[in-house]
């Protein structure tokens, strides 16, 4: 098309109408005043596929020079399609009709012409809310229900409300950025409000024991009224969590460029902090002292010692869980796993178990499915006291069993409906036979938490307690990541190395007394023997049978 562009031009217009009107256009006698009425560019475009004749007009313009631009700009375009391409010439037609209607700004030339190139549509008008919703729709019927509603929920909560008023095709890096610089500023509001509500339940209490007086009643009275008005706690976004959200974004736009609709993902070059799991620490001494004094938790990710494991299965042993927290604190079992465990893959005379099937919750409706991973159902050796502990369990689901259905048939003697207990085969179940949601086990072991009077760390940091005690037992860091399943020997040392650092001090200390000192005593350390040797046995109370003669 080029060289042989399509009649266009600019005139002047005005509003003024007749007596009956009627608009005067061209035979207004004010038209040739210099600041009356507005310029306006036509420009006639390829015709539409129909062959339909389309002319492009623009008015409003107060200046010539700035309608010439406009024109200049649009002359452009068209002769981005060669002489012979009349399919790209009316695409660029079609492109500028709805610049035209819409009242949008002369698209960009470069862009236009990448787009061309690729063959990629020049008159899309779709949202990112739009795309968004389709892109959930896909990854729900293509990937697990669990993972479908993660991204659902990257989307309803987070991309929707930032993003999806934007046009797919106009969506840039620096919208892309600002909408994840937004969630850190969010995050450093709800720290500060969290931080204020703690500050402040602090002066709602009054700990001197008995009823306060008068005056210290009326205050405590405020104090607790401004509590009341100041925002609930609220959980942050993340570093882990905007690198998943941005995941989504990035599929998202990969699909419209699969779609033909933009060229180009501005999810790719946004910077974000690292999405790094947190490195798993240990609750010592000093650490518990400090959370006792500031409520502050010095890692996302905390984990027992094993005398404070020992606390907790000696309060666990009167749940009639106990054998399920038992299972996952020594032998690294995922919640889902545990309640979804059937007893036919347990083979307690010869020490073994097979995780095959998980209960998933999904807005707390509970689903059963298969594990996500090959490594998830590899076999796990028991160790004697667990095939103890699920055979205690076993006998007591049994009598439970029994003492449902007599129940049950009791109650249906006087008229009641109440079914028998139902066998599903599952290790962990309901007392009535039903699965057993997964929630409730986690309310349970916080409940347990609370009595035995523990620092807070959440159910599925158990999982960590048995990476530390594979160590501790002389297992290295391939024992470790092969106990808990993981897809990679890299996820386990990634994940452990600073936390098994911590019940390395044995080897530290062997290590100490290699080195001859001169000086009589100097370098000794506690467990030396004579010639040198050292002590490197190391006993942990909940693996011990001597510590804990009630643990089967």
């Amino acid at each position: 098309m080029s060289g042989s562009r399509r009649a266009g031009g600019i005139t002047k217009r005005c509003e003024c109408r007749d007596e009956a009107g009627k608009r005067l256009g061209l035979k207004c006698p004010q038209l040739a005043k210099k600041n009356h009425g507005n310029y306006q560019v036509r420009q006639e475009l390829p015709a539409a596929e129909d062959g339909t004749r389309r002319i492009f007009r623009r008015t409003g313009y107060d200046q010539v020079k700035d309608a010439q631009k406009d024109l200049n700009r649009i002359g452009s375009l068209l002769d981005l399609a060669d002489e012979d391409d009349e399919e790209a010439a009316r695409r660029i037609g079609d492109l500028l009709m709805v610049v035209m209607k819409d009242r949008e700004k002369i698209p960009d030339i470069t862009e236009t012409k990448r787009r061309i190139a690729a063959g990629v549509l020049v008159t899309s008008k779709m949202t990112m809310a739009d795309l968004l919703d389709e892109y959930v729709e896909l990854k729900k019927k293509t990937r697990k229900r669990r993972t479908g509603s993660g991204y659902e929920s990257h989307v309803r909560v987070h991309l929707r409300p930032g993003l999806g008023r934007f046009r797919v095709d106009r969506l840039t890096v620096a919208h892309c950025q600002a909408f994840f610089d937004d969630i850190v500023e969010r995050n450093e509001v709800v720290l500060a409000e969290n931080r204020a509500r703690r500050e402040q339940e602090a002066r709602c209490k009054w700990g001197k024991g008995g009823r306060p007086p008068h005056a210290e009643a009326e205050r405590l009275a405020a104090e607790r009224e401004k509590l009341a008005a100041m925002p609930p706690y609220r959980l942050i976004t993340g570093a882990a969590t905007r690198q998943r959200i941005r995941a989504t974004l990035r599929g998202a736009l990969n699909l419209a460029i699969r779609k033909q609709l933009i060229t180009f993902n501005a999810a790719q070059w946004v910077e974000l902090a690292s999405g790094k799991r947190p490195k798993p620490l240990m609750w010592t001494a000093g650490r518990v002292e400090q959370w006792e004094r500031t409520g502050e938790r010095p890692s996302p990710v905390m984990v027992w010692t094993p005398v404070q494991l020992g606390r907790f299965l000696d309060e666990a042993e009167r749940s009639r869980l106990y054998a399920f927290f038992h299972l996952v604190a020594l032998r690294g079992y995922r919640r889902g796993e545990g309640v979804g465990q059937g007893w036919d893959e347990v083979d307690l005379d010869g020490g073994f178990i097979t995780p095959s099937r998980e209960l998933i919750v999904d807005n707390w409706q509970v689903f059963e499915d298969s594990l996500k991973t090959e490594e998830s159902m590899s076999t796990i050796a028991l160790d004697s006291l667990n095939v103890g502990v699920l055979r205690a369990h076993r006998a007591r689901q049994l009598a439970e069993r029994d003492s449902w259905n007599r129940h049950a048939a009791a109650e249906r003697a006087q008229g009641k409906d109440v079914a028998d207990w139902v066998d599903l085969g599952k290790v962990f179940v309901e007392p009535d036979g039903t699965w057993l949601h997964p929630e409730k086990v986690s309310d349970e072991f916080h409940r347990i938490r609370i009595r035995a009077g523990l620092p807070p760390i959440n159910l599925r940091d158990l999982r960590h307690i048995a990476a530390t005690l594979v160590h501790a037992g002389g297992g290295d860091i391939h024992a470790v990541g092969k106990t808990l399943r993981h897809t990679t020997i890299q996820l386990a040392s990634d994940t452990y190395t600073e936390l098994l650092a911590e019940v390395d001090r044995g080897i530290a200390e062997a290590a100490a007394a290699l080195v001859p000192r001169a000086r009589k005593g100097a370098g000794k350390v506690p467990g030396e023997q004579s010639g040198g040797e050292v002590s490197m046995q190391v006993t942990c109370p909940p693996c011990s049978p001597d510590a804990r003669p009630n643990a089967t």
